[in-house]
């Protein structure tokens, strides 16, 4: 016997074992593998040895028996396919193969052909084939056996050293899964097609770069903040999302939505009342000449916004972390269209006097936008003609050159990068006339050159903008999401939205400690990264670059240009966002609840600001559906003829209801909400109240049975008629008031049973019953709560009183559990009333009413039609034990 690597030498497929019940039995990791299928392979099941043992090599060259406790699995015969051998080879690596598929023993020996059996003989192995640091082979008793402790030890070592083994080429290839899975990058990287995909990402990357570095500073302006901060907004999120991202074509960056919440948040905290100072070392006034000390204000609100950032990269990551990348499903199509039409109305009042070069205080919060408009024109006499000039024509020039860019897109190979054509011409033509000495016109004036050192965010701000932050990064990561998966679905590759968070979060987190705002992605910039060639991120990192140079280098050549000149930029970016105003009209037309999401949506988020009128939106679009849920459709079906299909009797002409059965379908599921809603159903369906039907017949019992007894009325064995010339004492008219509690009446039903739908002898008001089966088509229910549960249970019970059996099709295998968990079903309501297909109801209706038929009724009928005179005895019934449960009860005083 020898250990190799740790591992025990199993015996070959044709040797036997010595058993020995005394010592310990022992499966090895292959033979764990080896059942549910045949043969010996992994998965085959094993057989116990024979009883007699075969010869093994001893130490001296002759067969020794096999220790009982490492042969506890017989492999058999090689009858397994080679790739089945192969995988079992992989478990328990104790003995290489032979040619035929067995073991060889230990050590190298193997067994001559010819000698064939148990009976072989074994060649053994060198004496110096022990591995180092291994047990020497020869260690054995005196009759040539291994002692039981080695053997134990052996069995043990093979199994667990095997399992050691497989858990780390499991674990290896585990790990490198969980990493590709948390950097996306490893997954496409190594598959990049550098002849076919290089030279498209470059282009488009440079183009995208030069889109990224003008909006950056641009959209700088809604965050209030320095333009230079919009460069590294443009510049460091990229560089965390290319490893962690796991779409090929968004560019990352700042959105003027996003931006503008940002902004939102940044002037509530840090206004220009908070750094008024006196005195002449201030560095600019407000609208009403006061001094404002504007480099403590823009560090101020840089901290702010580097802060709210980082907090939103937290919250990112936990939301990713958790697996809660559901959460964007509650935003809606129409929700989303609406807040970012909202949105892009607010963005446009914002840059109204930044194009109009005007002073405005800065207003947040409810209203806010109507105070700002109201200030821009009663201001608006102050307007600087170069500014507004200047942006105006900007916008003009943006809007034409995007539309050409639209219409004729399958012709122009690059879309034409107007906005950085713009810029340089914008800033030549300001620098070359001097615009702001001359016009007093706004410039950016300055741009820092080269990168900030990293600072920490101030944790002491977080409890003032927790609540802002949350709704950021919601917003953030919806838009992120929703423009990847539209390019995602067009190239066929997958996103995952829980990687989307963890992406997005360490990326703002990593932007945060670098003075960012937060990053999302911009339409318009996605667009041209696409629209240029974009394969994958490498596009984007390019960008990056093209960003980097412009840090580094380029900053100081944008210093004449006028600020104007970038809000226009922004406000005809929004043009895609307002044309989704035409979208409410194809709403309405299709679905006049998702018309009135989107209207509601986009006038709260006006009226009480972004982060507002989002939760308001939410909510509202969540009680749309509550509504819908709580007053779902229903409706009485029939049967096509010749078919077993049901449909709708109000919505096809040829359907035909079955003869007393009424067909109750409801659409939705029932709980506590919408109980009502199906009883309701449910009476409108068959046509009356079975409450009210119950004690009507209960009151005309108890009025018969007086009537009886005063001789007004006489019982026979035909039925029971009346006298002749006695007046109907027994005639109710609907305005009577139904008294059931009269004392000297018992409330039982006498031993009569009565066809209530035939004529009886007295003029007693009693509601028809045409039908005797009610089916529920429980196709569309999902769920049952308990109050469902027990409603339905005592629907059941109101009808049977009438005589109306209740059935159950088409229900969902849920439902079942769901009500043998509400103690549902009893000696009374049983499983027998539950059919798979509403068909298979109506056919075992009409089959028990066959049989009915025909079987002769044994109990009297009160009828008209027979005039018997022959007096019968008329006992009153004794009052069974069992009385109506409490809800009956209710039902019957409620209904007298």
């Amino acid at each position: 016997m020898r250990l190799r690597r740790g591992r025990l030498a199993l015996p070959q497929a044709g040797e036997r074992a010595q058993a020995e019940p005394s010592e310990p039995r022992f499966r090895t990791r292959t033979a764990l593998r080896g059942r549910g299928r045949g043969g010996a392979g992994r998965g085959g099941r094993s057989r116990r040895p024979p009883a007699q043992a075969g010869p093994w090599p001893r130490a001296g060259g002759r067969a020794s028996r096999w220790p009982s406790s490492a042969t506890t699995w017989w492999r058999g015969p090689s009858t397994v396919s080679p790739a089945s051998r192969r995988r079992t080879s992989g478990g328990c690596r104790c003995r290489p193969r032979s040619a035929s598929g067995r073991r060889r023993p230990a050590g190298g020996s193997e067994r001559r052909e010819g000698a064939g059996g148990a009976g072989g003989r074994a060649v053994p192995a060198p004496a110096n084939s022990t591995r180092r640091g291994m047990e020497s082979p020869t260690r054995r008793t005196a009759s040539g056996h291994i002692p039981a402790p080695l053997r134990v030890a052996a069995a043990q070592t093979c199994f667990f050293g095997e399992r050691a083994f497989d858990t780390t080429t499991c674990s290896r290839k585990r790990a490198f899964q969980i990493a590709k899975s948390f950097l996306p990058i490893l997954e496409w990287l190594p598959n990049y097609r550098v002849k076919e995909w290089l030279i498209s990402d470059i282009i488009s990357g440079i183009s995208t770069g030069l889109v990224a570095t003008l909006q950056g500073l641009a959209y700088a302006l809604l965050v209030a903040v320095p333009v230079g901060f919009g460069l590294y907004s443009a510049f460091f999120p990229i560089l965390i999302y290319f490893f962690l991202g796991t779409s090929r074509h968004i560019s990352v960056g700042p959105f003027p939505v996003v931006s503008l919440m940002v902004g939102s948040v940044v002037l509530s905290m840090a206004p220009d009342e908070n750094f008024l100072i006196e005195g002449s070392n201030a560095t600019g006034t407000n609208v009403t000449g006061a001094l404002i000390d504007t480099e403590s204000r823009d560090a101020q609100r840089v901290l702010i916004a580097s802060t709210l950032t980082f907090l939103v990269g937290i919250l990112q990551v936990i939301f990713g972390v958790l697996q809660i990348g559901f959460i964007v499903r509650y935003l809606a199509d129409p929700l989303v269209g609406g807040f970012t039409t909202a949105a892009a109305f607010q963005v446009l009042v914002s840059q109204l006097n930044i194009v109009l070069n005007i002073s405005t205080k800065s207003y947040n919060g409810v209203l806010s936008i109507i105070y700002t408009l109201v200030e821009t024109f009663e201001k608006i006499g102050t307007t600087n003609i170069a500014d507004l000039v200047a942006g105006l024509l900007t916008i003009f020039v943006c809007m034409v050159v995007k539309e050409i860019n639209d219409r004729f897109k399958h012709k122009i190979p690059i879309p034409i990068p107007i906005e950085v054509i713009v810029t340089i011409v914008a800033t030549g033509i300001s620098y070359a006339a001097d615009l702001e000495k001359k016009y007093n016109a706004g410039i950016v004036r300055s741009i820092p050159r080269g990168f900030l050192p990293p600072e920490p965010p101030n944790v002491s701000l977080f409890s003032q903008m927790i609540a802002a932050s949350f709704s950021i990064a919601i917003v953030a990561y919806a838009i992120a999401v929703s423009v990847g998966k539209v390019y995602a679905t067009k190239y066929d590759y997958a996103i995952d939205g829980n990687q989307e968070f963890i992406a997005f979060g360490f990326s703002n987190i990593f932007s945060g400690a670098f003075s960012c705002f937060v990053a999302t992605t911009a339409l318009s910039r996605t667009a041209v990264q696409e629209s240029t060639g974009g394969k994958t991120q490498v596009a984007g990192i390019i960008s990056a670059g093209i960003v980097l140079i412009s840090i580094v280098a380029l900053g100081k050549l944008l210093e004449p240009l006028q600020k104007s000149v970038l809000a226009a930029v922004v406000i005809a970016n929004l043009k895609g966002m307002f044309m989704q105003v035409f979208d409410v009209p194809r709403l309405w037309r299709q679905n006049k609840v998702d018309a009135m999401i989107w209207v509601f949506t986009c006038i709260a988020s006006i009226i009480l600001g972004l982060d507002l009128g989002l939760l308001a939106g939410l909510l509202f679009g969540l009680l749309t559906v509550v509504l819908r849920v709580q007053f779902p459709s229903w409706g009485g079906f029939g049967n096509i003829p010749g078919t077993d299909i049901y449909k709708k009797v109000k919505d096809y002409k040829n359907v035909i209801e079955p003869e007393g059965v009424k067909i109750l379908k409801f659409s939705s599921p029932i709980f506590y909400a919408n109980i009502d809603g199906l009883k309701s159903s449910l009476k409108s369906t068959v046509g009356f109240d079975a409450v009210k039907v119950y004690n009507k017949r209960l009151k005309a019992l108890r009025k018969i049975q007086k009537l009886i007894k005063k001789g007004k009325l006489k019982a026979t064995k035909n039925g029971i008629i009346s006298e002749p010339g006695i007046n109907n004492e027994a005639f109710e008219t609907d305005e009577e008031p139904e008294d059931n509690q009269d004392p000297q009446v018992p409330t039982k039903e006498v031993e009569i049973q009565v066809d209530w739908n035939s004529e009886l002898p007295v003029k007693v008001n009693i509601p028809k019953v045409p039908i005797h089966s009610l089916i529920l088509d429980f196709g569309a229910v999902t769920f049952l709560d308990i109050v469902a549960v027990r409603s339905i249970k005592t629907i059941i019970k109101e009808f049977e009183r009438i005589d109306v059996r209740v059935y159950f099709a088409s229900y969902q295998d849920n439902l079942i559990s769901q009500l043998e968990r509400g103690a549902f079903f009893d000696d009374t309501v049983r499983k027998d009333i539950f059919f798979l297909t509403v068909h298979d109801a109506v056919l075992y209706i009409r089959n028990q009413m066959t049989y009915s038929d025909n079987q002769d009724p044994i109990f009297e009928k009160i009828s008209l039609m027979q005039e018997s005179k022959e007096p019968i005895e008329f006992t009153e019934p004794s009052q069974p034990d069992d009385e109506l449960d409490v809800q009956e009860e209710a039902m019957r005083r409620l209904a007298s």
